[in-house]
């Protein structure tokens, strides 16, 4: 129990670490408020390590914390919106164990940006908010496998240190 706490703290540690850094380092990647998505290299590990509560544990205590300290109300709400409908897929695929874990990444980023569009769409009232979301999607897409290789090797390299 005691190093599943630690771990959990470290992993919450690091997804505000890479939170900060996504702030400090404007990522430009030809759309506006399009991201890389360094924290969920941080989801993925802790769904695949410890498990779908401890997952969702990490995710919103990262985005409450990391709203309060660098963005605002509409950024938790956003990421919020995000970050769990990004996971609730990915933690469905996962359990189906047929996709590989970039897949599932993939899948996440795709999800991620359609979370934060259907919030849009809700708060601004324009349903014309649609139109900039296959610009996300192929952004979501490139980020996703990017992240979701990254995070595919990382887990191989760690998987015996994770044994709870």
């Amino acid at each position: 129990m005691k190093r599943r706490v630690s771990y959990l703290g470290l992993f919450l540690a690091l997804a505000l670490v890479f939170s900060y850094i996504e702030n400090l380092i404007p990522f430009f990647f030809g759309v506006p408020g399009m991201k890389l998505g360094l924290t969920n290299a941080v989801i993925l590990l802790v769904l695949y390590s410890l498990g779908t509560k401890d997952a969702y544990l990490v995710s919103v205590l990262r985005v409450l914390l990391a709203g309060f300290m660098f963005g605002n109300a509409f950024s938790i709400i956003y990421s919020l919106a995000g970050g769990l409908l990004s996971l609730t897929v990915m933690c469905l695929l996962k359990k189906m164990n047929k996709l590989h874990l970039i897949t599932i990444s993939v899948c996440g980023g795709i999800f991620h940006n359609l979370g934060q569009i259907l919030v849009a769409v809700f708060v601004v009232e324009n349903v014309y908010l649609f139109g900039y979301f296959p610009f996300l999607f192929l952004g979501g897409a490139l980020t996703g496998f990017l992240i979701g290789v990254v995070s595919s090797e990382i887990l191989k390299r760690t998987k015996s240190i994770f044994y709870l």
